[in-house]
């Protein structure tokens, strides 16, 4: 049934998705809000496949703030960037620079408010980074990050990129850490029927020195590897 499941999930989710690209280029010019729309119907066209053709249930544990923090989620799969319009309603997304040159999508993402990522590219191309980030910040918009920089195998708890701490000193901003477990499921050819579960961690506060605020960030991302739990005010707890 899993090969069945994704048989029918590649052509319709990719299928609709590429119109859906289409449609955003060509909302453009009448505006934000209607991109907005689009790509929000993106988020709850990619939630729809995932739950009723490859029979993956998504699971939210703890509440996850819409308003201007640093969001920071493990990246174990496409599926987690891809779901990010559906948990928020505008957010602000850190994405690779080579991803601004898919056509279409990429100047939809420019548009929509998407902050490039230049890798290796200096101190200017962090100002930038860095000033585009506060514009959002501005507009009340979440700003999410995925610290580990890429996607990584389930289990593996790689340390964080150094780009994240001077993020997070730069912005001010407070993190919101997100575990997420979607590499036993979603990160293979054939997709598996399952449970994606997000765990929230507690807020960790702005200004801590980099060492403190990294293995806290750490720790909180990688709760589910430990079996750590979230508490009900939403700290991250050892579980029985």
């Amino acid at each position: 049934m899993a090969y069945l499941r994704s048989l029918i999930y590649y052509p319709l989710f990719y299928g609709f998705s590429a119109c859906l690209v289409v449609a955003s280029v060509l909302a453009i010019p009448f505006g934000r809000e209607r991109l907005k729309k689009v790509v929000a119907l993106w988020g709850r066209w990619h939630h729809w496949c995932v739950e009723n053709i490859l029979d993956i249930k998504i699971v939210q544990e703890g509440v996850i703030p819409d308003e201007p923090v640093l969001i920071a989620v493990k990246h174990e799969s496409f599926f987690e960037a891809i779901d990010m319009p559906r948990l928020f309603s505008f957010p602000t997304v850190f994405a690779k620079q080579e991803l601004f040159w898919i056509p279409g999508w990429g100047y939809s993402a420019k548009i929509y408010g998407l902050v490039p990522v230049a890798r290796d590219k200096g101190a200017k191309a962090l100002r930038n980074m860095i000033a585009t980030a506060k514009l959002r910040i501005n507009e009340g918009r979440p700003l999410v990050i995925f610290p580990e920089g890429t996607r990584v195998k389930h289990g593996a708890e790689p340390p964080l990129q150094s780009g994240f701490a001077g993020i997070y000193k730069l912005l001010g901003l407070p993190v919101v850490p997100i575990a997420v477990d979607s590499g036993p499921t979603y990160h293979r050819i054939v997709k598996r029927p399952g449970t994606i579960t997000y765990r929230v961690g507690e807020m960790i506060p702005a200004g801590l020195p980099r060492a403190e605020a990294e293995a806290r960030v750490h720790r909180a991302i990688n709760a589910l590897n430990r079996g750590e739990s979230v508490s009900d005010s939403g700290s991250v707890a050892a579980s029985a």
